[in-house]
């Protein structure tokens, strides 16, 4: 790590400087010397921190203005719905491509800190990862896998999710849960549970569905969590449903949420 390199040589030309130079003693050279090291390392570490936050921000400010071109298009739509839902689904989703790919692009800019991060290239992966989910390109998904740092209940559920997609078996499904799980605060493990358990009715098994939720809920009081758990316990696994987290559910691309386009009404005196 080329921070650490440059720290040492600091470090080493002040142990230098200091002893032969200014005739200090070997003690008082060796504790200014550490101290050289440490300050260069704080300095150097604020400043890649600095730039990474800049880097991260141009691509959060890319998404965001994204996100307010397509908000501003479907509140147009609600006062004149499109002719087509289908064909209003498919433009939201090319403006969508549109700016992830200019957000990908910018992740790009990460990889010249690879010499001071040493953990740059999986944090770049992760946040590659997140972009090409967002547009479904799960082929690219797949490739970063390997690299993302699962540290993010969000990620572990959408690696969980695709994981269904792939047919994996339901033991390997189970474990990254059982890992994510392990490691999350009260009520962090919503979409956690949410996205397992429905893994698990999808699968037929409503047993280890209804297990899983119990122990779920005691760590959460969501209310999706607890009405899934009143509908599989009177055996109505068919009603199971996370519409009730709304975008976070929908996210994982499992379902598709339900488009409703109502025209507003005038109002005439």
């Amino acid at each position: 790590m080329i921070t650490l390199f440059l720290a040492l040589l600091a470090s080493a030309g002040a142990y230098v400087a200091l002893h032969y130079a200014a005739d200090w003693s070997i003690l008082w050279s060796v504790i200014s010397s550490i101290g050289v090291f440490f300050v260069i390392q704080f300095l150097f570490g604020m400043f890649i921190r600095k730039k990474l936050m800049a880097e991260m921000q141009s691509v959060q400010l890319i998404l965001a203005e994204g996100q307010k071109k397509i908000q501003a298009k479907v509140q147009r739509w609600q006062l004149r719905p499109p002719g087509s839902i289908q064909a209003a689904q498919k433009e939201i989703a090319d403006d969508m491509r549109v700016f992830v790919k200019e957000a990908l692009a910018a992740t790009e800019g990460l990889s010249k800190y690879r010499l001071f991060v040493p953990m740059i290239e999986r944090q770049k992966a992760t946040a590659q990862f997140q972009l090409n989910w967002m547009i479904k390109d799960f082929a690219k998904c797949d490739a970063l896998m390997p690299k993302v740092i699962m540290a993010d209940p969000t990620l572990a559920a959408m690696k969980m999710a695709r994981m269904y997609m792939l047919k994996k078996p339901i033991e390997e499904i189970t474990a990254v849960y059982n890992k994510a799980t392990r490691r999350v605060r009260y009520n962090q493990n919503v979409l956690l549970a949410a996205c397992y358990t429905w893994i698990l009715v999808k699968s037929e098994k409503i047993d280890e569905a209804f297990k899983a939720i119990t122990e779920a809920l005691k760590s959460s009081d969501n209310a999706t969590l607890k009405s899934n758990h009143e509908l599989l316990m009177n055996n109505r696994s068919a009603h199971f449903s996370n519409s009730g987290l709304g975008d976070q559910w929908y996210q994982l691309h499992l379902e598709e949420p339900k488009v409703k386009m109502q025209r507003q009404r005038s109002v005439y005196r």
